[in-house]
């Protein structure tokens, strides 16, 4: 163990937590309330994290509000769900631990932060219908409207997105057709909960969050950058930060926390930690493996499971808070019908509808060509969904942005200014137009999962909410980038039960934990399943706080002495 105590210490506290998602602020939380006095240190000069980014779910098996709709769930269900998702890339026990504990954590901040979740109706699990452990609806959560107003001088320290409808609740949205439908929504609820500042979604979550540190008089410190761990030779002792040029040295008698997300805005570490080229990301640029600078020398150990990034485009003229392009995904727009993918071939590749699939065949490698077959790539649009759809911020009838998309009269035309192949592109379009007249996808299965149909459909579209043609000139191009968007990574620091940070002598680094997307994802492995994310950050964030202020959780062993994992 490493011994490089300052001279003197600056700051002290119990339990010091690094990153202001909802990782570090439900240690932080759960830390105090179990005795520990805790400081927070934000790098950024606003909190909430990467969690304020998100669309804010919370998927949560066997949670009360399922049992409150009349809904069958299990920890033993969530526990086989998950078990077969991740395809051996995870570890049985972590799972396990995430299930047990997701609820427990749950009903904690319900009780003691006043933070209150309701079921997202009808909203499925991603693989309802092919898994017998997926459930129809209850297990993704949502967060009700925050009064941001009660934050006090917090309220504009609190992040919010500049990519999701954080006025709205998926509730307002889906009601009303979902994304493909934004012209029918409820703008005059909008614009009231605008005026009230009234937050849903994840810049909700993340409120309800910040204000339970606010009520416990947890101080946090923004502005603040950890550059890297102190130990006294037997544990991790503290923390040396930055903050205006100044060195800070601030010890931590009980327990360090890294809750700072991945590492998804290093190009460097999206290459060698995964296996992502050229990614392009919607989060903000702290998010660049401060967790592996801090825990590397200590021995933290890095563990992968595979990478989950999709496909994402920049509307010409959006820009972040950093001044730099604001990237968005192409999650929903290429599952609308009238849009397809293809390559430079002009051939589909996957079903557009579904990312978890489309992903993978991205970054496919072509052993024969040494190329990637698959990229670059464009979604292919016609006149019909220029009419009826937006195109992220682009509405319906509203011309493309010079710059976002290629336009030709003709499918020829538009191959020739692309440089897709024009016979390939045609032929493909035909196919897929005699197929969407159906309904049906035997190429690559568009739209036999009912999530596509719920979150990247149309409702009301005939005869099916992800399929239509694409024969109506002039016709569209957009040019897609690899993109990751939630800054959940192939690689993480490995954590044992209690959210101690495993060393490569596989034994816990002492007074060191990992939160949230900091951990590698041993408990989902090849698992993405949207509201995953935000449960582990919660989850990991009260267990990490509750054996760190000397409260460790005992509810795993219960389980596998209860033969849970047997039973799965």
């Amino acid at each position: 163990m490493i011994s490089n105590l300052p001279a003197q210490w600056d700051l002290e506290a119990d339990v010091v937590a690094i990153g202001s998602g909802i990782g570090g602020l439900s240690a932080a939380i759960t830390a105090h309330d179990h005795g520990a006095g805790v400081l927070v240190l934000e790098r950024a000069e606003q909190v909430g994290g990467v969690t304020a980014l998100s669309l804010g779910e919370v998927w949560i098996a066997g949670n009360h509000h399922e049992a409150a709709l009349g809904v069958e769930d299990s920890v033993e269900s969530g526990l086989r769900y998950l078990q077969r998702l991740s395809m051996g890339y995870g570890e049985d026990i972590a799972t396990l631990n995430l299930v047990t504990h997701a609820r427990v954590a749950l009903k904690y901040f319900e009780d003691r932060i006043g933070l209150r979740m309701e079921a997202i109706r009808n909203c499925p699990d991603y693989y309802y219908g092919t898994s017998n452990d997926a459930v129809a609806e209850g297990r993704l959560l949502e967060c009700a409207p925050f009064p941001a107003e009660t934050l006090g001088e917090w309220q504009a320290k609190t992040r919010i997105s500049p990519l999701v409808p954080y006025a709205m609740t998926h509730h307002d949205m889906f009601s009303r057709g979902g994304a493909a439908n934004m012209t029918k929504w409820d703008y005059d609820l909008m614009a009231e909960r605008l005026t009230r500042d009234e937050r849903c979604l994840g810049a909700g979550l993340a409120a309800y969050f910040v204000k339970g540190v606010l009520d416990r008089g947890i101080p946090m410190m923004t502005g603040i950058n950890v550059v890297g761990l102190i130990g006294d030779g037997e544990r991790v002792a503290g923390v040396h930060a930055v903050q205006d040029g100044r060195d800070i040295y601030v010890k931590a008698n009980r327990g360090v926390i890294i809750a700072v997300s991945s590492y998804e805005r290093n190009q460097r570490f999206n290459k060698t930690a995964g296996s992502s080229l050229d990614l392009e990301s919607m989060v903000f640029s702290t998010v660049d493996g401060a967790h592996f600078r801090m825990a590397g020398p200590f021995g933290g150990r890095v563990a992968r499971v595979p990478d989950i990034t999709s496909l994402g485009f920049h509307v010409p003229g959006e820009e972040d808070e950093e001044g730099k392009p604001l990237w968005r995904s192409a999650l929903q727009p290429i599952g609308l019908p009238h849009v397809i993918v293809v390559n430079r071939a002009g051939k589909r590749f996957g079903n557009e509808a579904f990312y978890r699939d489309i992903l993978y065949t991205i970054d496919r490698i072509d052993g024969g060509t040494q190329t990637h077959p698959n990229f670059p790539c464009w979604a292919i649009l016609d006149s019909q969904q220029r009419e009826k759809y937006p195109f992220a911020t682009v509405m319906p009838e509203q011309e493309m942005p010079e710059g976002l998309a290629v336009k030709g009269d003709t499918l020829a035309e538009l191959a020739a200014r692309t440089g897709i192949d024009a016979r390939g592109l045609e032929e493909t379009v035909a196919r897929f137009n005699h197929y969407a007249e159906k309904a049906e996808d035997p190429d690559f299965g568009r739209g036999s999962h009912v999530w596509s149909a719920w979150m990247c459909g149309d409702p009301y579209n005939e005869p099916h909410p992800n399929f239509g043609t694409i024969a109506r000139g002039p016709f569209y191009a957009v040019q897609l980038h690899r993109f990751g968007g939630s800054a959940i990574a192939a690689a993480g620091l490995l954590a044992d039960h209690h959210c101690r940070a495993i060393g490569w002598d596989d034994q816990p680094i002492p007074g060191l934990y990992v939160a949230g997307n900091s951990v590698a994802r041993m408990d989902t492995g090849a698992t993405m399943q949207s509201g995953v994310s935000n449960a582990r950050g919660m989850t990991h964030g009260y267990l990490a706080g509750r054996h760190a202020a000397g409260r460790p959780s005992d509810l795993l062993q219960a389980e596998i002495d209860r033969g849970t994992l047997d039973a799965a």
